[in-house]
């Protein structure tokens, strides 16, 4: 078993900036992919961005160059700092695992899920 918690979300202005974090307990944290997803309120969930455990990253078209995915395999965290926020990058944001160590930007292929942060971006 993994738990994931995140923390970080909130309220901000357009153009602003946040910074999710996500915490791994349980099972060794090492090896899984970790990736962000979100969904926004009646929309279905999608693909933000992929870590794999040495670092190679993935990002969905709509915030690639606005945020940046990071993990410390030591401290078992997995973070997304996100830059010049839009009011369209309101919804309710999940950490996820994948064992399998890929770059997918699949949800159905990630095993364990947090249980989501609130980001709202005013305009």
């Amino acid at each position: 078993q993994v738990q994931l918690v995140e923390s970080g979300g909130g309220l901000v202005q357009a153009g602003g900036s946040l910074r999710l974090s996500c915490a791994a307990s349980g099972r060794t944290f090492s090896r899984p992919t970790m990736g962000w997803f979100r969904q926004a309120l009646g929309k279905e969930r999608e693909f933000v961005a992929a870590i794999t455990w040495r670092s190679d990253t993935t990002y969905a078209d709509s915030v690639k160059g606005r945020f940046t995915i990071s993990r410390d395999n030591a401290k078992n965290t997995v973070g997304l700092q996100m830059n010049s926020l839009k009011p369209e990058d309101t919804a309710v944001y999940y950490c996820a695992a994948d064992l399998n160590s890929g770059l997918s930007r699949t949800a159905y292929v990630y095993d364990y899920w947090g249980q989501g942060a609130q980001v709202t971006v005013s305009s």
